[in-house]
């Protein structure tokens, strides 16, 4: 499938999404955000593929929304619509079943940080910007930062970050708690796969169960979280993944799981 805005790789069990709007510093104008709802089903869709790595063209993540498109005033309606669209690839990422990656270098700010909040993990550039940019050009927030910040860094510091519009370094980032690491810009492709193949190599089914559990304990109590624990673990322990990892424990040697 060809992409307008976005390269899309599926090489081995890694398949890797990028922003490629460099001219605009990757912002998600209305083709993105179609693209990449495209891109994540296209990536799913293919058995192979066991760990998704987003990331920006052009020394950049995402910039946010176009700015260039807002020049025209809109009406609420008109506004609504353009975030529900944001909306759908918010719920779509987050709610991804393989294991996901954002691979930032450079600005991740507005809808752009936000996005990168939706994966699963981050690793940052020693010179990536996070900010949440909305009250700049007075807008509310969008693209699910309301939700994911506050679980990142606490309700405090959130509202800091989405009241004051300040941008922070990579440094601040990973002291905050908003990345899970920083690496010279250098390195950040290199470990960032490494990250990736780590989680590749694991078992399928088990990062699947593990991702939607975690995911809706977020949002439940911890009645509601064991019930959904026991039903995982029931599905993992009946699995090949299992068998052969408890095989390959007693066999003193790697485990290679299939995902069944």
């Amino acid at each position: 499938m060809s992409y307008e805005t976005l390269i899309v790789d599926q090489a081995g069990p890694i398949g890797t999404i990028t922003l490629n709007r460099p001219e605009a510093r990757n912002a998600l104008d209305f083709t993105m955000r179609r693209e990449l709802l495209m891109a994540l089903d296209e990536i799913e869709a293919n058995p192979t593929v066991r760990v998704v790595i987003l990331t920006g063209a052009g020394g950049h993540f995402c910039a946010g929304g176009d700015v260039k498109n807002m020049r025209q005033r809109q009406t609420a309606a008109e506004g609504r619509a353009r975030v529900e669209l944001l909306n759908r690839a918010v719920l779509r990422l987050v709610n991804f079943p393989l294991p996901t990656i954002a691979m930032v270098d450079g600005y991740a700010v507005g809808a752009g940080s936000n996005l990168a909040l939706c994966c699963d993990l981050i690793v940052a550039a020693d010179r990536a910007k996070f900010g949440e940019l909305f009250c700049k050009i007075g807008l509310a927030v969008d693209g699910g930062g309301t939700w994911l910040l506050p679980r990142l860094v606490g309700m405090a510091r959130a509202k800091e970050l989405i009241f004051t519009g300040d941008i922070i370094d990579a440094a601040e980032a990973l002291r905050i708690g908003l990345v899970n690491r920083v690496v010279h810009a250098a390195d950040l492709a290199t470990t960032t796969r490494e990250l990736a193949e780590k989680i590749a190599a694991g078992p399928p089914l088990a990062l699947r169960l593990n991702k939607q559990s975690v995911n809706r304990a977020a949002a439940s109590d911890l009645a509601a979280a064991l019930e959904v624990e026991a039903l995982s673990q029931g599905l993992a322990i009946a699995s090949d993944d299992h068998h052969e990892g408890v095989t390959a424990f007693f066999d003193k040697r790697p485990p290679k799981f299939s995902g069944a």
